[in-house]
């Protein structure tokens, strides 16, 4: 059995275990301008459990967001990793408008496209630091998928100088438009993006782009919000405040089910992920390593069952070139 290699966070220089642990799940049940945004389920000492497991076996780079649980997650992160900062690599992200108690996120002005994310930067980030418990941070990116490239190059502007000032290592965008990434991924202190991406979906052309420019990819929804790890049948169902109630915008889901689509395709594959006695969750972040060098999946998690089965995906290494080719062939991709 072999396994799987660290990888490095672009220009950065970062270097991080191969796979991170993404903690938007821990946040538990939250809104974004209403609408729930959340996950069911969650104990913060079942979490901070978890996460010590993870750094049991290797894993010791963690991706959360002022976001997630309305501070909720930074603050779980920050209480398990407390005694040992100088091991672990933390990313979280900014651009929104947090409401601890009322667990509530909006936007920065009135849309996601115009919201003033620059002009909060220097405040928002001191209070990820504080519910973190930490100085500085490893990862900063900006959280705003469809915010306009101009506002995010102002932006960018304060970034470069909390680089420079130490506060941040390095930082990045969290989103799929290849023409956002191509405007403001271009200084040597921009290491990072982050997409959506798993053996279902996600975009070819901007991962190509992060192999052109030394740009690592943090791999948000490589288990297809669950969904790739088989235990979802066509009648499932999630609770209100679960945001798979709500995800139109996931190809996985429709109208608060998985979708009869992905459910086909990943039974298609079912044989390919599973080889060598790999579950499905493990198959499919293998595919992830596969994929590209420059690929870091960061697989969400609610408990050290979750976790330990997505950190033991490390052991059995990358999916190798022949079952890339057979599940592409399966699922018809040239």
């Amino acid at each position: 059995m072999t396994t799987t290699p660290n990888r490095v966070l672009g220009r950065s220089g970062i270097e991080v275990s191969p796979m991170g642990l993404g903690c938007w799940a821990i946040g538990g049940a939250w809104t974004l301008n209403g609408t729930p945004a959340g996950w069911s389920g969650v104990d913060d000492a079942e979490s901070v459990r978890a996460i010590h497991a993870a750094l049991d076996l290797g894993v010791y780079f963690f991706d959360t967001a002022a976001n997630y649980g309305a501070g909720r997650s930074e603050r779980v992160l920050g209480q398990a990793v407390r005694d040992r900062r100088e091991k672990v690599v933390i990313a979280s992200k900014f651009g929104y408008r947090v409401d601890e108690a009322a667990k509530a996120v909006t936007y920065y002005g009135q849309t996601e496209e115009d919201s003033d994310a620059a002009s909060h930067i220097r405040a928002d980030l001191e209070k990820s630091l504080a519910r973190l418990g930490t100085d500085y941070l490893d990862v900063y990116l900006l959280h705003i998928w469809g915010h306009r490239i101009e506002r995010a190059l102002e932006a960018r502007e304060v970034l470069e100088k909390l680089v420079a000032e130490g506060k941040i290592r390095t930082y990045g965008w969290s989103t799929d438009r290849v023409d956002a990434i191509r405007a403001f991924s271009t200084s040597k202190r921009c290491g990072v993006i982050e997409q959506q991406l798993s053996v279902l979906d996600g975009s070819a052309e901007l991962l190509a782009l992060c192999e052109e420019w030394n740009l690592a990819s943090m791999n948000r929804g490589p288990l297809g919000m669950g969904l790739l790890t088989g235990k979802f049948s066509p009648a499932t169902t999630f609770a209100e405040d679960d945001v798979r109630r709500h995800a139109q915008w996931h190809p996985a889901f429709h109208d608060g089910k998985p979708t009869a689509d992905w459910l086909h395709k990943l039974d298609s594959i079912r044989g390919v992920l599973t080889a060598g006695g790999r579950t499905l969750a493990q198959g499919a972040l293998a595919w992830i390593w596969a994929r590209s060098p420059n690929t870091i999946p960061i697989p969400g998690f609610k408990n050290v069952k979750q976790a330990e089965e997505n950190c033991g995906a490390i052991r059995f290494g990358p999916l190798t070139p022949a079952q890339m080719d057979e599940i592409d062939r399966i699922l018809n991709r040239g």
